[in-house]
C-alpha cells in the first residue's frame, strides 16, 4: 500500500529538485506553515486568490512585517501553488495591500574603517573577510568558493550560481595571492587527512553530482573556506566538511567592528557596499561596477551614485560656519 506523502514533505521534494538552497528551504516550509495555520488548517488547493489576498494583508496591516519580508512570503505562496500543486496563477492577478517600502542608502565604510575592521578580525577569517571587500562578493559567495574557483593564471576568481542567477568574474586581489595559494595547500592538506579518516566528499549540486560522480571527492571541489570539524548534512545525512557557517562569519565581523569603534551597523554586507563605492570614488564606470556585482540591472548599482552624492554634501559649508 502506497503511503500519501504529506504536503510539507512534497514541497521539500521540489525545492531540492531544482537545487534551491537549504536556508530557502527553510524559510519557503515555514511560510508555507503560516499561510496554511492562518486559514486555520484548510488545504491550499481548496483556497485561491482571495485567501492569498488576505494572507498577504495580514503581514502588512497587523504584522507590520517589511516589502521584503512580505514578498518573500508571497514567493513561498507561489512556489507552492505553481510548482507543488500546478495551479495556473496566471489570471489571479493578485491585489494585496503592500508593505510600506522604503528607499534605504545603503551604510558604507570609509577605507580607513574598512581597513580598521579587517586589522581586528580574527586571524582564522581574515584572508575571507578581505576577499569579500576586495572582490565585492555576497557572504554566500564567499563561502560556497570552491579550490576550482580561483584561477591564478589569470588572477580572476569565478563566482556561480550568485543570487542573481548570473555567473560572473571578478578581478583577484593580487595581495591576497600568495595567502590564497597558501590556503590552497592548507585545505588539500586538510582534505588529505579526511580521505584517510573515511570522509573527505563535499557537497555538489545534484546536476553536477549526476554529471561528475567522483567530483565530490576532488580536492578542486573542496570548499576554500572549510569548518573546522566535518558535520552532518541535514539534508543527505552524509558527514563531510562544509564550508565556515555564517553565523560564526557575521559574529566575527561584528566582534572586530566592536574593537574598532566604529559606531556603524556593520553586517557582511557592508564590505559589498563599500567595494561599489570606493570603485565609484575610483572613476570606475558603472557598467563596469554592475558587472562586478553582478546586479541584472544598472538602476540597482545606481544606488552607489547616491551614496557617493550625499558624501559629496558634506563638502558643503553650514551657514554657521561661513
Amino acid at each position: 500500500m502506497e503511503v500519501k506523502k504529506k504536503l510539507l514533505d512534497i514541497v521539500r521534494e521540489k525545492i531540492r529538485v531544482k537545487h534551491y538552497s537549504i536556508s530557502t528551504e527553510r524559510t519557503y516550509i515555514h511560510w508555507i506553515k503560516c499561510y496554511i495555520f492562518f486559514h486555520n488548517k484548510k488545504h491550499p488547493i481548496d483556497m485561491g486568490k482571495a485567501e492569498i489576498e488576505e494572507y498577504l494583508t495580514s503581514l502588512a496591516v497587523k504584522n507590520k512585517v517589511s516589502p521584503a519580508t512580505q514578498n518573500q512570503a508571497f514567493s513561498a505562496v507561489l512556489f507552492l501553488y505553481k510548482e507543488v500543486l500546478g495551479v495556473d496563477m496566471s489570471t489571479w492577478n493578485i491585489q494585496a495591500l503592500r508593505a510600506q517600502e522604503r528607499k534605504h542608502i545603503p551604510t558604507v565604510l570609509t577605507k580607513d574603517e574598512v581597513f580598521k575592521i579587517l586589522g581586528g578580525i580574527n586571524k582564522e577569517y581574515s584572508l575571507l573577510v578581505h576577499l569579500m571587500y576586495g572582490c565585492g562578493l555576497r557572504m554566500s559567495e564567499v563561502l560556497n568558493l570552491r579550490i576550482k574557483d580561483i584561477d591564478f593564471g589569470f588572477d580572476k576568481v569565478y563566482v556561480w550560481d550568485s543570487k542573481s542567477l548570473k555567473d560572473r568574474t571578478v578581478p583577484l586581489p593580487i595581495k591576497l595571492k600568495q595567502q590564497l595559494l597558501s590556503q590552497v595547500e592548507v585545505v588539500s592538506e586538510i582534505h588529505k587527512q579526511d580521505l584517510q579518516d573515511g570522509f573527505g566528499t563535499v557537497f555538489i549540486p545534484y546536476a553536477l553530482e549526476k554529471k561528475f560522480p567522483h567530483a565530490k571527492s576532488e580536492t578542486k571541489w573542496q570548499f576554500l573556506f572549510p569548518m573546522k570539524k566535518v558535520s552532518k548534512d541535514p539534508r543527505s545525512e552524509i558527514t563531510r566538511r562544509h564550508h565556515v557557517h555564517p553565523k560564526t562569519l557575521g559574529r566575527n565581523i561584528k566582534q572586530s567592528s566592536q574593537k574598532a569603534n566604529l559606531n556603524k551597523r556593520v553586517t557582511s554586507h557592508i564590505f559589498r557596499h563599500s567595494y561599489a563605492t570606493h570603485l565609484l570614488q575610483a572613476g570606475i564606470d558603472l557598467r563596469s561596477i554592475q558587472e562586478l556585482l553582478g546586479h541584472k540591472s544598472v538602476e540597482t548599482t545606481m544606488i552607489y551614485t547616491h551614496v557617493v552624492s550625499e558624501m559629496n554634501k558634506a563638502k558643503v559649508i553650514s551657514p554657521l560656519d561661513f
